[in-house]
């Protein structure tokens, strides 16, 4: 060990393996953007009602904010989880997991953004 990479008795913030994979972040409109290494999806506002307030699963769309409006195409769900205390989210990308807290303060406006993590071993 060097003495550059001694802790001094705490731990590193981050290692490599705790990056979150993906983001959930506030759009306008109430829409929910979700960025996942190239991949840029939206859920809509009255959609976000049907999950949160019925639990309800809800389509995630391809985000084409930049693209002329063609058409809607449906790329994945979200859906609580058994407990209902976390939202997962299931796309051509992979599935993801979101703790349903951090969920609602993104959708609320509280936050600006959260992590997403990957769920490993789950197919959509």
């Amino acid at each position: 060990m060097t003495e550059k990479s001694k802790t001094f008795g705490f731990l590193p913030l981050r290692s490599d393996w705790t990056i979150a994979a993906g983001t959930l972040s506030h759009g306008a409109n109430g829409t929910l953007r979700i960025a996942v290494e190239a991949e840029r999806y939206r859920i809509e506002a009255d959609d976000l009602k049907s999950l949160l307030f019925y639990g309800r699963v809800i389509p995630i769309v391809e985000d084409r904010s930049q693209a002329p409006a063609a058409g809607v195409t449906i790329e994945g769900h979200a859906a609580m989880n058994a407990s209902g205390k976390a939202v997962m989210l299931h796309s051509r990308a992979g599935s993801y997991i979101i703790p349903l807290v951090s969920f609602q303060r993104v959708a609320r406006g509280e936050a600006i953004s959260a992590p997403l993590f990957p769920l490993v071993g789950v197919t959509a």
